[in-house]
């Protein structure tokens, strides 16, 4: 495998420290299939335990964001721009602060969901938390990236990642439709001020998945430099 040169100019890589940021925030995100199952449950005391769990898990993402700032190289050899690596960080911590909101407000609010509305909500929140795991795969794809100068066939496999993260977003926004589309059936019922919540959720849910897609948006950006 050919090997860009410019990897042994460097002492500590930041590609390693960025990929345990993103498994971090993906363990976070992953905590939202047993949130929303305890919610159904209505298991409240559950549903805290977890609540605190992924806000646990959000501020290790963050002192690991910290971390990669403080530590990020500054010198002319970086393999890509010191920028570019920053953005991707920020958009990968922004996946996790999502899902923190979420667990926060279903929790504040003790939030129910009305059964009906109940195996597509959960399938929603499965193919979102998908769409975090496809981005944490194409982020542990960097150091090969790096080690080939972010071309040859390491970067088609990367580009193909990236081409099923969008598709697997594409799947969370014909989701998100169909949950909007439930709810609004059934609103009348309901009382208003919980279905507005509800469709605060439901939101905030797909914004999971589309700052997952984000992060294979600043990969591709990479790519083409």
């Amino acid at each position: 495998m050919p090997t860009n040169p410019f990897v042994s100019l460097f002492g500590r890589s930041p590609i390693g420290p960025m990929q345990q940021h993103i498994a971090k925030v993906h363990e976070c995100v992953v905590c939202l299939i047993p949130l929303f199952q305890a919610v159904l449950a209505e298991d409240w005391p559950g549903v805290e335990v977890i609540q605190r769990q992924m806000v646990a898990l959000e501020r290790e993402a963050d002192r690991l964001k910290k971390a990669v700032r403080m530590h990020l190289p500054r010198g002319l050899f970086l393999p890509v721009p010191r920028s570019d690596l920053l953005e991707l960080l920020s958009v990968q911590d922004k996946v996790a602060n999502r899902a923190k909101d979420i667990a926060g407000l279903m929790l504040g609010r003790q939030m129910r969901i009305p059964r009906t509305l109940q195996p597509l909500m959960l399938e929603y929140v499965e193919r979102a938390v998908e769409a975090s795991a496809q981005a944490m795969r194409a982020v542990g794809e960097l150091n090969e990236l790096l080690e080939t100068g972010f071309g040859g066939h390491e970067a088609m496999l990367v580009e193909r990642m990236v081409e099923e993260l969008e598709r697997i977003e594409d799947d969370t926004d014909r989701l998100q439709i169909e949950v909007r589309r439930c709810l609004f059936q059934q609103e009348h019922a309901l009382p208003p001020v919980d279905v507005m919540f509800l469709y605060q959720i439901i939101e905030w849910v797909g914004q999971v998945a589309d700052r997952a897609q984000r992060v294979g948006n600043r990969l591709e950006q990479l790519l083409a430099r």
